[in-house]
């Protein structure tokens, strides 16, 4: 009889859980990753019950900037403020739909290292329609060694940030995080339940071909919002223009978009919101160290995002984010507009964003 053909194994593709990941780089966060992911699980699985789960639709209330909530947006925060108190990390939470910030008043947590500021879910508006929204978190160490945190505490810049990530619930469900020590993405695995390296250290193209802003907004935008808007649609093939325009009103699905294609994603002030509308603690601070430290660049049209001073809790600005050469070209028309110059005299130096 012939022998009996040799049984060959497949090569095992390289596989590393969060945990595993975070424990090999200085685990001193592991703990609070634990928290957010899990609650990140529970909100995954009741977002992928769509319109059957007893957590669809509106809520009836609204939250501390007169948003109509919907119950995905009560139960995100319930979950995640849930596994932060209990999880014996974090001493307080700061989110988008609590007016105060919330003080952790289990034993485990009311002297913990860590204040949690968060977007529980960002994007909520797009749930009827099955559109892929996010949570957005930031992590700061608390200044004062116990008992109830100060102003101090509260109102860190965004350089003083010790991680930020987001969860993006979509076709999959994944976590992109950094500490300062560049920004990588994990993919929940169901069979598993666990969230597995997928994106190790992600980096932004330094151009795109994609700008992403509500141009239903076009007539309240400052005028060197509209100019380089215009100049997004003009045709220039060695500058690969026009651009195409990419806009979902999620903020998390949008910013996943420009991180992995590159481009630029603005929400400018408007006549009615001179200071913006996107929150600067929890949602641009976080979301601009992601892309900074993945090689992009965030400013609010006249500085780093990062290095704007904190005042309040729910404080507003502007934001200029995504692929670096094209931030760096939209902030030269806000400057032309400012400095009173004719806009031909930067479009030479605003052409460099294409020989990136």
């Amino acid at each position: 009889m012939p022998a009996p053909p040799k049984l060959t194994r497949l090569p095992m593709k390289p596989f590393k859980t969060l945990d595993q990941f975070i424990m090999e780089n200085r685990g001193a966060l592991s703990g609070l990753f634990r928290d957010l992911s899990s609650a990140a699980k529970i909100v995954s699985r009741e977002m992928n019950k769509g319109g059957f789960g007893e957590t669809s639709g509106e809520n009836g209330t609204v939250n501390v900037h007169a948003e109509q909530q919907q119950r995905l947006d009560v139960f995100a925060n319930d979950r995640f403020i849930s596994a932060l108190e209990s999880g014996g990390e974090c001493c307080i939470v700061i989110s988008e739909e609590n007016e105060e910030h919330l003080r952790m008043n289990a034993e485990i947590s009311k002297n913990a290292r860590y204040i949690v500021a968060l977007d529980p879910l960002d994007g909520s508006s797009n749930i009827d329609v099955n559109i892929s929204v996010g949570t957005i978190f930031s992590v700061f160490q608390r200044k004062s060694a116990t008992g109830n945190a100060t102003r101090e505490d509260l109102l860190q810049k965004g350089t003083a940030q010790v991680a930020a990530g987001y969860f993006l619930y979509g076709p999959s469900t994944m976590m992109v995080y950094t500490t300062g020590q560049g920004v990588n993405g994990f993919t929940l695995d169901p069979s598993i339940g666990e969230f597995c390296l997928s994106h190790p250290q992600m980096l932004i193209p330094d151009t795109g071909l994609i700008y992403s802003v509500n141009e239903g907004n076009y007539l309240h935008f400052p005028e060197g919002v509209k100019r380089y808007i215009n100049y997004c649609k003009v045709a220039a093939l060695p500058a690969n223009r026009p651009y195409t325009a990419r806009y979902t009103g999620s903020m998390v699905a949008d910013l996943h978009r420009t991180l992995i294609k590159g481009g630029i994603f603005i929400y400018p002030s408007t006549v009615s919101a001179p200071n913006g509308k996107l929150r600067l603690v929890y949602e641009c601070n976080p979301v601009a160290w992601i892309i900074e430290q993945a090689g992009g660049m965030a400013s609010d049209g006249r500085q780093r995002i990062l290095e704007v001073g904190v005042k309040a809790l729910h404080q507003c600005t502007p934001i200029f984010i995504g692929s670096k050469g094209m931030v760096t070209t939209a902030l030269l028309f806000l400057d032309a507009v400012s400095e009173c110059c004719p806009v031909e005299d930067f479009i030479e130096a605003a052409g460099n964003e294409n020989k990136n």
